[in-house]
This record gives structure tokens, C-alpha cells and sequence, in this order.
């Protein structure tokens, strides 16, 4: 077996409202601190159904000694897929929906839609480089088959996980998820596992029993979930909840 580098720390709940609270503490912290060692955060967040009620008790959290200062925050998705903002499918207008009112930063990955979704992933990427390197935090979701922010099998999946070269990359999973039939951009393996904070929330036993198959792999995991996991320069903190 190939254990990763830092063992992830694994948080478990039997409800999801109360993993919930602690995620968005946890998540609060990381900002506080950020903002207090270098006077900005800059965090990757994740998209779906799943994180909402953390966004929801996010938005309203207050930890540490003061309320977050989101003036200093700035926030993108660490995938999107490649539609415009008004479809339900995008990632960086749930983030909008959330935190718009904040005060908070918020970056796109998708600036247009086209058809080119090389040219999408070199405009993101030339957004990507002009923030602060390591992010403060990449906060990722895991699917049923063990993906990650868009890290999927298909033609694409090499550059996906490449430890070097661009932060961002355009996917064409292979096969294409039914519930979202589109191309992405995707941070790539590199950006990710070089986080101060890399932060996993999954919830339910299907995905748990993936999860704890990926980490057991390693290294050399099937799933990309622990391909990213196994390469983390930080110890990646995983919140599950049953419920």
C-alpha cells in the first residue's frame, strides 16, 4: 500500500447539519489566519448541491475574535463547467449566489463559452497567476466515482493530474456525467496539493466506502480522488458525514 505523504485527518459525524458547522469553523479559521499573515485569502471552493449548507452557515459564521473581513477574501471555484453564468450548471454563480453580497473577490474560470475549451482554460489560467500562490485553501467534493474538483478519466486526465505546468486545464470527461454532459476547467493535481489547507467534505456510505478504498490505493489509486489526496504537501483534513 502507498500511504500518502501526510495521512489525512478524518472528521466524522452522524449529521450533516452539525459537519456542517464545524466545516464552515474550520473554514473561518483558515481565513482569519490568512488574512492576519499576509493580509488577503484566497480560496478554491467547490461546486454542486453538496457544500450549500456550509456556504449557508459560512455566510454567517463567527469565529475567532472578529466576524470575517470578506473585503479580503477572494474566492473561485476549483472546477467549473464551461456554460454561462445563468445555467444551472455553473459553479462560479453558486459561489455569486452565496457570497455576492460578502464583499468577497469572486473569479471565473469560464469568461465565455466557446467551443475552443483550450483557449477557455489559457484565459483562466492567466487569472490564476495573478493571485498568490499557494492558495490559502482548495476545498474539494468527491463524486460516487471517486473524481474530484473535474479530474476525470477521459483524454484529458493526464494533464489533469500533471504536478507541473498550467494550474488550470480544459476536461472532456470520458464517458460525460448525465447529469452534466459539458466540457470543464478543472485546477489541475499541481495547484491543488500545494494548498496550506486542502479541505475533502463528503457525505453518505457509498462515497465513504469509495473514499476509504482511494486512500488505501495511495499513490496508485483507480480513483483521482487519491491520486490528489496521496500527493498533498499539507495534511489534508476529510469531514464525512453519514447523513
Amino acid at each position: 500500500m502507498n500511504k500518502p505523504r501526510n495521512a489525512p485527518q478524518l472528521h466524522e459525524y452522524g449529521r450533516a447539519d452539525d459537519m456542517a458547522r464545524d466545516v464552515a469553523t474550520f473554514v473561518a479559521d483558515v481565513i482569519h489566519a490568512a488574512i492576519a499573515d499576509r493580509g488577503r485569502a484566497v480560496l478554491a471552493l467547490p461546486g454542486g448541491r453538496s457544500p450549500v449548507a456550509v456556504f449557508e452557515a459560512l455566510a454567517r459564521v463567527d469565529a475567532g475574535e472578529a466576524d470575517i473581513d470578506w473585503g479580503k477574501v477572494t474566492l473561485f471555484p476549483a472546477d467549473d463547467r464551461i456554460v454561462a453564468e445563468d445555467s444551472p450548471l455553473s459553479n462560479v454563480a453558486l459561489l455569486r449566489r452565496h457570497f455576492g453580497g460578502t464583499g468577497a473577490q469572486i473569479i471565473t474560470l469560464v469568461d465565455s463559452v466557446s467551443e475552443d475549451r483550450t483557449a477557455v482554460a489559457a484565459s483562466a489560467e492567466a487569472r490564476l497567476s495573478a493571485l498568490n500562490w499557494p492558495l490559502d485553501l482548495v476545498w474539494l467534493g468527491m463524486g460516487t466515482d471517486g473524481h474530484t474538483a473535474s479530474i476525470f478519466p477521459g483524454p484529458d486526465y493526464d494533464a489533469a493530474l500533471a504536478d507541473t505546468g498550467p494550474r488550470a486545464v480544459s476536461v472532456l470527461p470520458d464517458p460525460l456525467p448525465p447529469e452534466a454532459p459539458v466540457a470543464r476547467i478543472t485546477l489541475t493535481r499541481g495547484a491543488i496539493i500545494t494548498a496550506k489547507h486542502i479541505l475533502l467534505t463528503l457525505s453518505g456510505n457509498e462515497k465513504r466506502e469509495v473514499l476509504d478504498r482511494a486512500l488505501a490505493e495511495g499513490s496508485a489509486s483507480t480513483f483521482p480522488v487519491g491520486r490528489v489526496l496521496s500527493s498533498a504537501h499539507n495534511t489534508p483534513h476529510i469531514y464525512w458525514s453519514q447523513s
